[in-house]
C-alpha cells in the first residue's frame, strides 16, 4: 500500500479566525460575478470592516482597473497583518471534512486537503495523478502569478474531481467526522451562500482511512501502462496551474541556490490547498454550457455536425418538447434559430456519441467558424460564438435573425472521467458545476511564502 504523500496528498496546517464569524470572513471564489460589481460592493458590505477574505483576495471583476498593483500590495500587507496581529487561532495539522448545504436545498460534501503539484500536470494527456479537465489558457496565468507569488497565505477555491463510485474518500470521512466530535466551524454565508459546517480529522486513524481509501480508488483507476488517474480539476483549473508555475520557477531558484532535494520535498509552495468532491455527490450538480452562434450559416453548421457526429436531424414542435427531449438524452443536441422565411426551428440532432458528447460537438463547431471566415452571415459580419447558461437565454437569442441557439446535453458522471482519459481536456466552457452561489467559498487558509 502506497503512502498518503506517494499518492500526493498531505495533511495541511489550516489556519483558521479565532471565534469565526462565517458570514463577515468567508466570501466567495474570485472569479465569480466578473461583470457585477454589485455584488462584491454587497460582499464589502457584508464583511463590515471585519478580518475577512475578501481583504485576501483580488475579485477578478477589478483585474483591468488601474489600481491592481495596489490592490495586490494591500492584500499582502494585510496577509502579515492577520498572521501578526493574532487574527488566527494555532494552526491545526488536520483534513478538514465538510458539508455545504446551498440556497438550493442541495448538500455538497467535501474534503480539505494539500496536493503536491509535483503529481499534477495541466497539459493534454498528461498521466500525472491530477489533471485538468478543461483547456488551460496559458495567458490567463501570468495575472494570477502576480497575486501568488510571495503571498504569505494562501487561500482555497480550487475543488478537484474524485471517481469513487463507492463513496470510499469524502463520504467515508463524514462517517469519520459525526462519531462524536466537535465541529470547527458552523454557520451562515453571506449572499445567498447557505450553509456550511467543518470538522478536523487529525488522528492517527483519520489519516489510516483516509490512505486505505486512497489506495483503493487508486487501483480502481490505475490503467494499463501503471498510471493513474486520481484526481481531475473540476474548479479554479487556472489557479491550479498557476500554482505549479509558481512552484517550477520558484523550485528553480531554490536549486540554483544550493537547496537539497530534502528541503524541496518539505518547502509550503510545492503544495496547493484544495477540497476534494466525490463526483458521484448527489449534492452536486453538472450544468451543460449552451452554445449560441452569431452571424454563421446556420444550415451549414448543423448539416456539418450531423455528418461529424453521424447524427440523424428531426423537427421539433415546441421549445419545451425540445429542452425535454436533450435533458432526457446524453448525446442529442437542440437548435433554436428562424429560418430564411423567418419561422422559428426547433430541431434535433440524434447521435451515438458515447463519450462526453461536448468533447466531440466543440472541435467541429471550432473548425467551421475557423472555415468561415467573415461574411458568412446575411450582414456580411463575422461568425462569432458565445456561451449560454439557462435554457431561457438560449430560446431567447435563439429567437434572433442571425443566431441559432445550441442546447447541449446533460453532462453524464460515469463518462467523464473516461473521455478526458481518452481524449485529454474537455474543451473550454465545457460543463459548470452548480449554480454561480454554490462555488466553493473562501475559508480555510494556509502559510505559503515565508
Amino acid at each position: 500500500m502506497k503512502t498518503i504523500n506517494e499518492l500526493g496528498l498531505r495533511v495541511p496546517e489550516i489556519l483558521l479566525p479565532k471565534n469565526i464569524d462565517l458570514k463577515s470572513w468567508s466570501v466567495i471564489a474570485c472569479d465569480q460575478y466578473t461583470q457585477d460589481r454589485d455584488y462584491w460592493k454587497k460582499a464589502a458590505e457584508a464583511a463590515g470592516g471585519k478580518a475577512s477574505t475578501l481583504n485576501l483576495i483580488l475579485p477578478e471583476v477589478y483585474l483591468n482597473d488601474g489600481d491592481k498593483a495596489e490592490r495586490i500590495d494591500k492584500i499582502r500587507q494585510t496577509m502579515k497583518s492577520y498572521l501578526k496581529s493574532g487574527v488566527f487561532d494555532e494552526a491545526r495539522k488536520a483534513f478538514v471534512y465538510l458539508e455545504r448545504t446551498t440556497a438550493f436545498g442541495r448538500t455538497r460534501k467535501g474534503l480539505v486537503a494539500q496536493i503536491d503539484l509535483e503529481t499534477y500536470e495541466w497539459k493534454p494527456f498528461s498521466k500525472a495523478n491530477i489533471r485538468a479537465t478543461e483547456a488551460t489558457i496559458v495567458d490567463r496565468i501570468p495575472p494570477r502569478k502576480e497575486i501568488r507569488k510571495g503571498a504569505p497565505l494562501e487561500l482555497p477555491h480550487i475543488m478537484l474531481l474524485v471517481n469513487d463510485k463507492d463513496g470510499l474518500l469524502v463520504e467515508g470521512a463524514g462517517k469519520l467526522a459525526h462519531d462524536g466530535r466537535a465541529a470547527l466551524y458552523d454557520g451562515e454565508l453571506m449572499q445567498n451562500g447557505g450553509k456550511i459546517t467543518g470538522w478536523a480529522l487529525e488522528t492517527a486513524g483519520d489519516l489510516e482511512y483516509i490512505t486505505g481509501a486512497l489506495n483503493k480508488i487508486a487501483d480502481a483507476n490505475r490503467a494499463a501502462d501503471g498510471s493513474t488517474f486520481l484526481f481531475a480539476v473540476g474548479d479554479g483549473n487556472h489557479s491550479l496551474a498557476t500554482a505549479k508555475a509558481v512552484w517550477d520557477e520558484y523550485k528553480a531558484e531554490l536549486l540554483a541556490g544550493g537547496a537539497s532535494e530534502a528541503e524541496l520535498a518539505e518547502n509550503p509552495v510545492r503544495f496547493a490547498l484544495i477540497e476534494i468532491v466525490n463526483i458521484y455527490d448527489a449534492g452536486l450538480t453538472f450544468e451543460p454550457i449552451h452554445r449560441v452562434i452569431f452571424n454563421a450559416d446556420i444550415e451549414g453548421l448543423i448539416n456539418k455536425l450531423g455528418g461529424a457526429l453521424d447524427g440523424a436531424l428531426r423537427e421539433v414542435a415546441s421549445a419545451s418538447e425540445l429542452e425535454a427531449a436533450v435533458k432526457a438524452s446524453k448525446a442529442d443536441f437542440g437548435f433554436v434559430y428562424l429560418d430564411k422565411d423567418g419561422v422559428q426551428k426547433y430541431q434535433l440532432l440524434q447521435t451515438k456519441i458515447t463519450e462526453l458528447a461536448v468533447a466531440r460537438f466543440q472541435p467541429v463547431v471550432d473548425e467551421f467558424l475557423k472555415e468561415a471566415g467573415a461574411g458568412a452571415g446575411a450582414d456580411g459580419a463575422k461568425p462569432e460564438i458565445d456561451y449560454i447558461h439557462g435554457s431561457e437565454e438560449v430560446f431567447r437569442l435563439g429567437a434572433q435573425k442571425g443566431a441559432v441557439s445550441v442546447l447541449l446535453p446533460p453532462i453524464a458522471k460515469d463518462s467523464f472521467f473516461e473521455t478526458i482519459n481518452g481524449r485529454g481536456p474537455l474543451p473550454r466552457k465545457s460543463f459548470s458545476m452548480g449554480e454561480a452561489d454554490e462555488k466553493r467559498f473562501y475559508l480555510e487558509c494556509r502559510k505559503l511564502f515565508n
